[in-house]
């Protein structure tokens, strides 16, 4: 059973691994000072690099577009996976076994190793298909493709393979390759008869089928030969690397420009993702044999940071009864996503690729951006399942439609397409509204909360109501600058705060806000993390307002200006000298304060004890300077 990953074991990983060499797996780094990498930032699209990798602290931060993180984050980020899949790919990575709370378990060597063994199997036929493409034998599947308008490029693009016919051409490959029978079963690319395992796909046009990460983990294939007895497309059944339910093809190609242009196009066929993306629709998926679920839903909501942002998901149905009906499935869904839902249907039925086959890419670009919102696709759907000629026939069409305008979920539009509703009925909008008013109260009666599958409520607010908000702070301020310069030091080189340089740096009074709120998430991490710089900025992170994260981020992996340790020792030892001293003369000048407000010849005493202790402020801050 999997379980909760325990926190001691997270922060093994972290600490562990080396946030340099993973990041080096997707942006090139240089050195750029003491400790500190830079690279064109992965988030983005800049010229000159901004992204900095700071492995002492284990964190990395891009001050152009300001995501930052540390390497569980990055890994989520990069390869749109969960937490836990994060987690679990870095500890398989350093060799780590994670324990898991309440006696659950994750994967162990054995699993792993048996995981692996299959993806090899599937990659070793992925190059056999593509490669059978190109022999006399695959001329059928190569007259398909070019009949559909992909060019030999556009297979290569996507993989696009060929199973020979005959019984057992991939089985003998495999078994070459040194793959057991045993192991071949589990495969789902083989069938089992009388005589043993035999190839299941012969004579087909194949589609690899992989997972967001860009591994081959099933096969969809196309029937060619009018004495194919099979179905039209025959897909690898249900294993332990196939799950239809949680495959989108095309995700590995198109998760990277979903997650840049907050868009999700849904399409039905292997073929019609191929015309959406060579036609310049990149963010294009399909459902492999399935409709399009929850668990499809999850994976695309990753992609797009469903947060309420922005974000589209477009589905695209054929215009026949079988399309309606998938897309008024696909709209029982909607209330999953925060992101807006549409739906593009071409008025001839014709699906993207016969229509970039017919009429060229700017039709299948034409489409997408036709789409009309999901929900008025549902309620026109709604309407012509009742005679509107007749008065019994109208209020039934309300009746069934005035839910569908109460789900709407920007409540800004929904009035609006109260009235569009009334017009199409022919019914007093008073009266729509009504009805709509009175969905929306039912709705919200048996309501769940938002994320928990039912229909979204209102976000909930922190106790107090409110959300603190800090300005950004003035570069040109020199206290402000100066503040700055010594969180810098503080987290990058926590060890220089031990003992009374611990007391002095959490008695410290900070006079910028945000570098008020970030001292202070300091002092609530306490003394006890600081020969640790990973756990130390985790903690401090953790303890900081939400809006100061990035703050604190970009704190973490500025890099510091010296090019050798002693240099680094010399420089953060100044600075906190100096932050240091400007608490001395704060303090100096409140006391100061006192003593110009005191009668001294009523109160002689207090008179002294306040000149004693700015003899001995002036002592330190002399002493500080001698020291720096």
């Amino acid at each position: 059973m999997a379980g909760l990953i325990k926190r001691e074991d997270i922060d093994e990983v972290r600490q562990r691994t080396d946030i340099k060499e993973v990041v080096d797996g997707y942006v090139t780094l240089k050195g750029a000072g003491l400790g500190s990498f830079k690279g064109l930032c992965p988030f983005h699209d800049e010229r000159s690099p901004s992204f900095t990798v700071r492995p002492q602290v284990g964190r990395y931060h891009c001050f152009g577009c300001g995501e930052d993180g540390d390497v569980i984050s990055f890994v989520q980020k990069l390869d749109h996976s969960s937490f836990h899949e994060a987690v679990e790919k870095l500890a398989a990575r350093i060799g780590f076994e994670l324990h898991y709370e309440d006696g659950g378990t994750g994967p162990n060597r054995e699993e792993v190793g048996k995981r692996q063994r299959l993806l090899d199997a599937h990659k070793v036929a992925d190059e056999f298909f593509r490669a059978q493409l190109l022999t006399p034998g695959a001329a059928e599947g190569r007259n398909f493709l070019h009949g559909r308008g992909f060019d030999r490029a556009a297979s290569e693009q996507f993989g696009v393979g060929y199973a020979p016919q005959g019984w057992d051409a991939l089985l003998k490959h495999l078994r070459g390759r040194g793959y057991t029978d045993a192991e071949l079963k589990l495969t789902g690319m083989f069938s089992e008869g009388n005589r043993g395992i035999y190839d299941r796909f012969r004579g087909r046009l194949v589609w690899p089928i992989r997972d967001i990460a860009g591994d081959t983990i099933g096969f969809g294939a196309r029937k060619l030969y009018e004495d194919d007895q099979g179905p039209k497309y025959l897909n690898t059944p249900e294993t332990t690397l196939y799950k239809k339910s949680q495959v989108l093809y095309g995700i590995d190609l198109a998760k990277r420009n979903i997650a840049k242009e907050r868009q999700l196009v849904v399409v039905e066929g292997y073929t019609d993702v191929m015309a959406c993306h060579l036609s310049g629709i990149t963010t294009a998926v399909a459902t492999c044999g399935t409709a399009f679920g929850a668990d499809h839903i999850k994976i695309a909501r990753r992609l797009l940071s469903d947060d309420g942002t922005g974000g589209e998901v477009i589905f695209t149905f054929d215009g026949d009864a079988a399309g309606q009906k998938a897309a008024l499935r696909a709209f029982e869904e909607d209330q999953r996503f925060v992101a807006q839902t549409y739906v593009a249907v071409e008025p001839t039925g014709a699906d993207p690729c016969d229509l970039r086959q017919a009429r060229g890419d700017s039709a299948v670009r034409d489409l997408i951006s036709s789409r009309r919102p999901l929900f008025e696709f549902a309620i026109r759907a709604s309407l012509k399942r009742h005679n509107l000629d007749t008065v019994e026939g109208r209020i039934a069409a309300l009746r069934e439609s005035a839910p569908v305008v109460a789900q709407i979920r920007d409540a800004g539009i929904r009035p609006g397409y109260a009235r569009e509703l009334a017009g199409w009925l022919g019914m007093p909008v008073e009266e729509v509204s009504r009805a709509v008013a009175v969905a929306a109260k039912r709705a919200a009666q048996g309501e769940t909360p938002a994320g928990a599958g039912g229909t979204p409520g209102i976000a909930e607010l922190p106790a107090s109501g409110v959300v603190p908000s800090f300005n950004r702070p003035d570069p040109r301020d020199p206290v402000a600058s100066m503040e700055r310069q010594a969180l810098e030091v503080a987290l990058q080189e926590p060890a220089m705060l031990a003992g009374a340089t611990w007391d002095r740096f959490s008695a410290a009074r900070f006079r910028t806000p945000a570098y008020q709120a970030v001292h202070e998430a300091m002092r609530a991490s306490g003394p006890g993390l600081t020969g640790d710089p990973v756990r130390w900025v985790e903690q401090v992170m953790n303890e900081v307002p939400e809006p100061l994260r990035p703050l604190v981020s970009e704190l973490a992996v500025v890099p510091l200006p010296a090019s050798n340790a002693e240099g680094v020792l010399r420089y953060c030892r100044d600075i906190l000298a100096r932050l240091f001293e400007l608490q001395i003369t704060r303090v100096k000048a409140d006391k100061m304060g006192q003593l110009q407000r005191l009668d001294a010849s009523a109160h002689p005493d207090e008179f002294q004890r306040l000149n004693r202790e700015l003899m001995m402020l002036e002592m330190e801050r002399r002493s500080l300077r001698s020291d720096a």
